[in-house]
């Protein structure tokens, strides 16, 4: 079993941060296929590269051919650190997939945490909206939803059992949105 290292581009990190998904697909190289099983460190930041994860390669059998004929990897998350990353310190990154030594790997994937001790938190988005209908509220709670999205639209999120702990986020940032701190300022 073989250790890599990919940064994930600016693009898919935005979107990473703000959406769950199990699996991330990634530039590989036309030099070294990772096979199966193969363990990875997800990378983000092109300046300041910082280790936000760790997975191992999907099954390729499948690899299918992106921009200019170089496969993509599909790397399962086994590990997301994404609000608490480690600097990628011992890395040498590159275009795509470049190998890791095992040592460098290890030492940095002890040093990431997240994804350990999971709670239950309550995730809620209120809009007022006017209808003729519940159903009719519905369909139009969706659209604005799909309209506006993450960048527009704030998330509260508390522990359960700590409501009075609610935070805002807007794009998975937290965000204050208290209009009497801001006329304080």
């Amino acid at each position: 079993m073989a250790q890599w290292a990919v940064i994930i581009p600016a693009d898919r990190w935005a979107t990473e941060r703000l959406f769950h998904h199990d699996t991330l697909s990634v530039a590989g190289s036309k030099e070294v296929e990772p096979a199966a099983g193969d363990e990875v460190l997800l990378v983000a930041g092109e300046e300041t590269p910082v280790v936000v994860g760790l997975g191992v390669v999907a099954n390729q059998e499948r690899a299918r051919r992106g921009a200019h004929g170089v496969p993509e990897i599909e790397v399962a998350y086994t590990r997301r650190s994404f609000d608490d990353p480690v600097p990628a310190e011992g890395l040498t990154l590159g275009e795509g997939v470049v190998p890791v030594d095992e040592t460098v790997f290890r030492t940095l994937a002890a040093r990431l945490g997240g994804d350990r001790d999971k709670q239950t938190w309550l995730v809620s988005l209120d809009l007022p909206i006017e209808a003729a209908s519940a159903p009719e509220a519905v369909r139009q709670f969706w659209s604005y939803v799909l309209e506006l999205g993450p960048a527009e639209l704030p998330t509260f999120v508390s522990p359960s059992g700590d409501e009075l702990a609610m935070q805002a986020f807007v794009l998975g940032e937290e965000a204050n949105l208290d209009p009497e701190e801001d006329e304080d300022e």
